[in-house]
């Protein structure tokens, strides 16, 4: 259904909090439905097995945010995964 791991979920949870904010970030993480990932959560997609930067992508796509706020002050975008 998703992709191996390659980003690390801890990562995942630190961008989620300065991006969308502490509190908003996690109720997205409960209750946001992804559309492209089978209508799954975050948790439910990371829970699944899906690769944390392709649920990150999915989430921010579908969220609006653009490539320039996506990864954080200190944070660069990690390499796509092996095809």
């Amino acid at each position: 259904m998703c992709e191996t791991c390659c980003v690390r979920e801890r990562e995942f949870w630190q961008l989620l909090e300065e991006v969308f904010g502490r509190v908003y970030g996690r109720s997205l993480s409960r209750d946001q439905r992804l559309t492209k990932l089978h209508d799954m959560t975050v948790v439910e997609a990371l829970a699944a097995g899906c690769e944390p930067r392709v649920v990150w992508n999915v989430l921010c796509d579908q969220m609006d945010i653009p490539d320039t706020r996506r990864w954080g002050k200190d944070h660069n975008a990690p390499p796509l995964p092996a095809a």
